[in-house]
């Protein structure tokens, strides 16, 4: 029996011994098979289910081959077609093969002829396929946020990652926050053969500890109190797929225990659970911090670092990728422009030499919000040095876009704490993991702050 995911033949002969021949040498290619002995019955099967190469005759009573391959053009464009022929009207098929057919073989057929001709057609169908695949996947990438620049560091960055992706490798991405850690992993991911499948990103650094395990691996009714039934963890959504691990560095002793044992088995068991799942995941990890650092501190697991260093990417900073601001501002203006409605004929020359002038801390994310800002509060026709954010003007920032903040003498530290993390996520545009990268915290740090305070002030 054919598996449910091979390729469709249908073979298509007004002569009976012909096509029942024919169809079995394809049944016993392991190919899904049908058959019709008329153009007619051809054409009701196309119009039912997909189909990936026909193989008809040339000269049928009725609708002929040529005229069900016209009708092939309009039911299953993407089906390649393969004329059989007698001899006396090759010059027939040949002019067929003007009209889209892949081939012709001449009759009495060669088995080996008539299997390697399907194969081809199979594999330019796929190839077609993949093609259009991969633009649409660029494409995607050129969306608000997309992967953009033109200079020697991020050429070299996507050169290792258009080599990489299509691999199962594990893959760890390091770089400072708002470089686009996540916008790579997906990039890898879509640029894989798992592209269809899931692609299920979580941030280790984000979650709190007591939960990040269950949000991982899942968990049993009754696993523990609140539990009141199955869940499944992103493991078992990126089933197929690829998960990816972002700030993996923050992940406790104990998740990486589990991590670690999840890589090495291929399965995973979920809390309150007894059995172990089989999970088929592609892991890309990243981190802003110096991992190699923090094995040596003991601070992270060192079998589980070099399972995830498999193939490692580093993200250039902004500041490093000399050229990319031009190019990366006048991407996002047309992009957000595209998204609010609104109209610019480009930035002044001063808002363009004050962009890259500026140090840009905050990445790539740090100029994307710039911009939006601009599109949204600028008047004029064009993006002027007063749309911009004060930080990246000049203001009361210097050119690593550091802003001065005034604390009055005697200002409790617990208030300076959060003047100065309320400050940092205003500048970040409320981005957490920016903020605790800008202030040498942790962003469950900053979490953990937000949410006090919250509740001191309720």
């Amino acid at each position: 029996m054919a598996d449910p995911m091979a390729p469709t033949v249908l073979v298509v002969d007004d002569e009976l011994a012909n096509l029942d021949s024919v169809s079995r040498i394809f049944d016993k290619e392991a190919l899904q098979v049908l058959s019709a002995s008329s153009g007619e019955q051809a054409v009701a099967l196309l119009q039912k289910q997909r189909v990936d190469v026909v193989v008809t005759d040339l000269m049928m009573p009725g609708l002929s081959g040529v005229d069900l391959l016209r009708a092939c053009r309009t039911l299953a464009p993407d089906a390649e077609v393969v004329l059989m022929t007698a001899h006396g009207t090759v010059e027939t098929a040949v002019e067929a093969m003007k009209e889209g057919a892949y081939d012709f073989l001449t009759k009495p057929l060669k088995r080996h002829h008539l299997v390697k001709s399907v194969r081809k057609a199979l594999e330019k169908q796929a190839l077609v396929q993949e093609n259009r695949r991969l633009r649409a996947r660029v494409q995607q990438l050129s969306k608000p946020g997309g992967l953009v620049g033109q200079s020697p560091a991020f050429r070299a960055t996507m050169d290792i990652v258009r080599q990489a992706a299509p691999s199962s490798a594990t893959i760890l991405l390091l770089g400072e926050s708002g470089t686009g850690k996540e916008l790579v992993a997906r990039a890898i991911h879509d640029l894989s053969q798992r592209a269809e499948s899931p692609f299920v990103p979580i941030n280790c650094a984000a979650i709190p500890e007591s939960i990040l395990e269950s949000e991982l691996f899942g968990y049993e009714r009754g696993a523990f109190t609140g539990a009141v039934g199955r869940k499944e963890g992103r493991f078992e959504r990126a089933h197929k797929g690829t998960l990816f691990l972002d700030e993996v560095g923050e992940m406790s002793p104990s998740v990486q225990v589990k991590l670690l044992r999840a890589i090495q088995e291929g399965e995973i068991e979920r809390l309150g659970g007894t059995q172990p799942v089989k999970v088929d995941v592609r892991l890309v990890a990243a981190t802003n911090r110096d991992l190699a650092q923090d094995v040596k501190e003991g601070r992270f697991r060192e079998d589980l670092y070099y399972r995830l260093n498999v193939v490692r990417i580093g993200l250039p900073p902004l500041a490093e990728r000399h050229g990319d601001v031009p190019i990366l501002a006048d991407h996002f203006l047309r992009s957000f422009c595209e998204k609010h409605g609104r109209s610019f004929t480009g930035f002044t020359k001063a808002a363009m030499e004050a962009m890259e002038r500026h140090g840009w801390p905050g990445n790539v994310r740090e100029l994307e919000n710039a911009v939006e800002r601009a599109v949204v509060l600028a008047r004029g026709d064009a993006i002027e040095l007063s749309d911009l954010p004060d930080t990246v003007r000049g203001g009361s920032a210097d050119r690593a876009g550091n802003r001065a903040i005034v604390i009055p003498i005697g200002t409790p530290m617990d208030e300076i704490e959060m003047r100065v993390i309320h400050e940092t996520l205003r500048v970040t545009g409320g981005d957490k993991t920016l903020a605790a990268q800008l202030l040498g915290i942790a962003t469950r740090t900053i979490y953990r702050k937000l949410d006090r305070e919250k509740t001191e002030s309720s």
